[in-house]
This record gives C-alpha cells, structure tokens and sequence, in this order.
C-alpha cells in the first residue's frame, strides 16, 4: 500500500515542510529500526529515549519523509522534513489516516479510570457479543479481533497497533470496539486521531505517581480523553467519585451519570451480597449477576448505562446482565473440599485493596478469618507501598508481604517500604515471604476450614518479573495446586 505524502499531511498541521510532498509513502514508523526506503518515520520524545536523536541514522536508509518537533542541523537530499508542535500527536493522526480511520467505521467505546477499566470494558465486549454483534476488545489482559485472541503488551497500545487492530476489528465486520484508555496513552497522545462514540469514568485513587509525580496531573492526563470528544458522544461517569464531575468540565459530549449513593441516570442498589454473586436493582429492575463487591457493582452499573447509550436494547441488556461473567484474575474465586476459599484479585493500589478486602469482610462477617498475600511492584510509586500493607493489615487476620513484579529492585527493598507502614500490632500477625510461590503456600495450608485467602496484585497475569526478565508464574495456577494438595 501507498500513500501519497501531500495526502498524509492533510491530517496533520505542519508548521513548516521542507521538500518535496508529491511522494509515495509506503509505511509509517515510529520506530527507526523498522525504517525502510521511501517510508515515513515519527520522531517521538518518549520517556526513556528520543526519536529526534535517531533522525541521522533514518537520514541514511533513504526514508521518504521525517517528522519531527526540531529540524535536525543538516537535511539529506531527497528527503521531506516536517516540522510539528507535538510528534507524539501527529503520529496518531497519521497513523488512523494510515490505516483509513478505522475507529469512524465502528462505534468505539473508551473507558478509563484507577481501577475498573479491565472489567468494564471487558465485560461491554461480551455484552455485545451477547446482543447478537461482532466487537472487538483492547484491554490488559488480552485484545480480541471479534473471536481471535492476540496477546497485549500494553493497557492502551502505541498509535499504529492500536489502529492495526482497530482496521482489523473493520475487516472482519466488528460493528463495535471497546477500549481501556490508560492514563499514559492519554496524555502521550496514543489516542490522537481516534473518534470515539462513547467514555466511561470509573473513578480516581492514587496510581502512576511514578510517571505523572502528583493526583492533579494523574486526574489532568485522563481528563484529556474527556476535553477530546466529539459533541455527539456520550460522556458516562461515576457521580459518587469526587473526580467524575471534574472530568466532564470541558467535553463537548453529552454527559451521563451513574451511581449507587445518589440520584443519577443510571442508578443501582445492592440487595443482596455473597461470595459468588449479588443481587443488583438497577434502574428498578432486580438482576441476580454472577459478580461479587460493591466495587463490581459500580463496574457493571457502567456497563448497564454504556451498553444503552451505545445503543443496545435495554431489555435485552437487563437479560443478559445475568449472564456476564467474571473478568480472569478479577474477584476470581476457588474452593477446596474443605471450605477453604481462595481470591485472586488484581487488585495492585490502595484503593483497590480496601475494595476487595471490604467485600470479603461484608459477606463472611466479622467473626470470618481472612489471610491476604500481596506485594507491590518494583520500579514504581514507592509511596503507595506502606499505604498498600496499612489498609491491607487493618482488614486481615494474618497478612503474607511477598514479591510482586520486583523488576530491577530487591524484594526484600520493596517488603521492607510495606512494613513501614505497619505498627507494632499489625507486624504482629505479618509475615514477610519473599518468595510468592512459598507466601502463597503458607496462606492456604494454615488457613482453617471456612476462611478466605485472598491473592492480590497480579490477577489475571502469567509472569513474573524479575530482574528485568519473565518467568511463568500464575497466581491462579498456585492456589489451584495448593487447594488441591490440602484434598490429597
């Protein structure tokens, strides 16, 4: 395939171009070592490395055309420079237009926020899949082109795979397309050139400090997703989270509301709570769902409201609310012929912590016993570690302080920033186990007939990182072998 470069930069406000534009391109790159004779490369300040410092190496493979925020000292004959305000931008403009601006020939539904994004959008997936249409998926777990699985090494990927995927969702007759929309795509401008039909704000808890530095800019870079909305999209957001009202401020979308405190377009009562299910009244109407917590009720009160403004029947989606079923590694529950129950839970922030544990709590009583396993993950937000062990303590009878993903930091640095926020009394009933596999062990060998175990921190994920390098470990896989090995 070609393009005709004039023809890529209608897409694009170039602040100055400096050669000839009435070229064939025949593929854009952000990546120099993809590069190749008579393509387009995007030079992209990112956050470990500059593309701009790459320029003189793509200079010498005869590439077509090179945009970049800053003109290099000295251009090579024969090729096209443009210069831009934000590359990053560019790049996603350029790539939608590359790939025939896929996300106008589907109904695109994002969804963002600290914790709910997997679930909600996962779960507006299925409800499409339900109601009779071909969907495509972008999450953490996995990305779905209507059936066919393809793994995800992101929670929003760069521009040009994200519009791969989308083109592909096209190509095999997806009528629709659900998206989680990190925080960091946002404001890294992945998203740039996308129309969406639809947002959905969950809500906001202290996450990704270690990229954004504070809860303003954090709160800031999701609401961009909000501020670029076309005015005939929806804007659906949490009414009881201080923020939602705060993301809304500037969209030209119309906005929605949804809660379980208060008056709001699509409002929700809990009726009844266990461990493998609740009973939801939503809009008036009593849904027995297969989810447990008042956390999954706000997920799929969102996914109620979304799936009607999307545009689906809303008695069919109030049938087939019952039967959704749980996200992998998200409230996953497993039970050994003992009574012994075990949670694996993603749940990887303090408030995502307390949620979790909240529920546990709520449904097994006062006078149930709860051991938690979990860690934090290395090379991120070390303040949220002794915040993570505090709530995790107060709300559990023994607690396990394990590995997570340590990736280039020790183990034993990382349990040793959780125990700094436990006193005297919660290190009492702690134990620190570095390795998660024997944390996991000790859990649900000690744990007694009738109690619970909730996993947390990795959920869904299949490895585990070390020293910068992956190894095969599945929490879900351990707790089924331990759970077994108390059967045998």
């Amino acid at each position: 395939m070609t393009i005709k470069l004039a023809r890529l930069l209608e897409e694009i406000r170039p602040l100055e171009v400096i050669g000839d534009t009435d070229k064939n391109i025949i593929g854009v790159h952000s990546d120099s070592r993809k590069v190749e004779k008579d393509s387009l490369f995007v030079a992209v300040r990112g956050v470990t490395t500059d593309g701009h410092k790459y320029i003189p190496v793509v200079a010498s493979t005869h590439v077509g055309a090179i945009v970049c925020e800053e003109l290099p000292p000295s251009l090579e004959n024969g090729i096209t420079y443009i210069k831009v305000a934000d590359s990053a931008e560019a790049l996603g403009l350029l790539a939608s237009a590359w790939y025939g601006h896929p996300s106008t020939r589907l109904s695109l539904v994002g969804v963002t926020g600290t914790n709910g994004k997997t679930t909600t959008a996962t779960l507006l997936y299925e409800m499409a899949k339900l109601e009779g249409y071909k969907a495509g998926l972008l999450s953490t777990v996995c990305n779905y082109v209507h059936d066919r699985a393809i793994p995800t090494t992101h929670t929003t990927p760069d521009p040009l795979t994200l519009n791969e995927l989308l083109a592909e969702m096209v190509e095999a007759g997806c009528d629709y397309a659900f998206m989680e929309v990190s925080s960091h795509a946002a404001q890294q401008r992945r998203i740039a050139g996308l129309r969406f039909k639809g947002a959905v704000f969950s809500n906001l808890t202290r996450d990704h400090l270690d990229y954004h530095g504070t809860v303003e800019n954090y709160m800031n870079a999701k609401k961009m997703f909000f501020d670029m909305l076309p005015a005939d999209a929806f804007a659906l957001v949490n009414a009881d989270d201080k923020a939602g009202a705060y993301m809304v401020q500037n969209t030209r979308a119309k906005v929605y509301t949804y809660s379980l405190r208060s008056d709001a377009d699509f409002r929700c009562k809990i009726l009844e709570t266990r461990l493998d299910g609740t009973l939801l009244q939503l809009n008036g109407r009593e849904i027995e769902v297969g989810f447990t917590g008042r956390f999954n009720a706000y997920n799929l009160t969102a996914v109620y409201g979304a799936s009607i403004l999307t545009g689906f029947s809303e008695e069919e989606v109030a049938v087939n609310m019952s039967r959704l079923v749980p996200v992998a590694g998200r409230f996953q529950t497993f039970r050994s012929a003992d009574g012994v129950t075990a949670i694996v839970d993603y749940a990887h922030t303090p408030d995502a912590l307390v949620n979790v544990l909240d529920t546990i709590r709520e449904v097994i009583g006062s006078e149930g016993r709860v051991t938690t396993v979990v860690g934090a993950g290395g090379n991120r937000d070390h303040g949220k570690r002794p915040i993570m062990a505090r709530e995790a303590a107060c709300r559990s009878d023994l607690l396990i302080l394990t590995s997570d993903n340590p990736r280039n930091e020790k183990p034993e640095t990382i349990i040793a920033d959780m125990r700094g926020g436990l006193n005297d009394v919660e290190m009492r009933r702690t134990l620190c186990i570095t390795d998660r596999r024997e944390a996991i062990r000790t859990a649900i060998r000690t744990a007694r007939p009738g109690e619970v175990v909730l996993v947390a921190g990795k959920g869904h994920e299949p490895y585990q990182e070390v020293c910068g390098v992956r190894h095969h470990f599945d929490d879900r896989e351990e707790v089924s072998r331990e759970l077994a090995a108390r059967e045998a």
